[in-house]
C-alpha cells in the first residue's frame, strides 16, 4: 500500500517506526526522564518522535521524591507497540 492510499505522509511513515523503537527502548519497566529525553528528543521539526510519542498518550510520566522523575509506556503505547511491531514478545511489553 503506498503512504499516499494509506493515509500516512512521508514523515509519518519515517516517525512511525521510531516511535515503535522509542517503546521498545524504554521496555517494561520505567526509566528516568532525564535519561529518556537526553536519548530521544530533537530539535529536528520534522522527526518529533519523543513529542509525537507524547502527544499519541503512548509515554506515562510518574515519580516519587525518591526516584524523581520516571517515564514508561502507557497501557496504549503498549497496545500500539503490540499490535505494529511483530515478533515483540509478551513480556517484553
Amino acid at each position: 500500500m503506498k503512504a499516499a492510499d494509506s493515509g500516512m505522509t512521508g514523515v509519518s511513515q519515517t516517525i512511525e517506526p521510531l516511535i515503535l523503537d522509542l517503546l521498545e527502548w524504554i521496555g517494561p519497566s520505567s526509566r528516568p526522564y532525564a535519561e529518556v529525553v537526553d536519548a530521544w528528543r530533537t530539535s529536528c521539526p520534522r522527526l518529533p518522535v519523543w513529542e509525537e510519542a507524547n502527544e499519541r498518550g503512548f509515554i506515562a510520566r510518574h515519580g516519587t521524591p525518591d526516584t524523581g522523575t520516571c517515564v514508561s509506556v502507557s497501557a496504549l503505547g503498549r497496545e500500539h507497540l503490540k499490535k505494529n511491531r511483530r515478533g515483540a514478545a509478551p513480556a517484553e511489553l
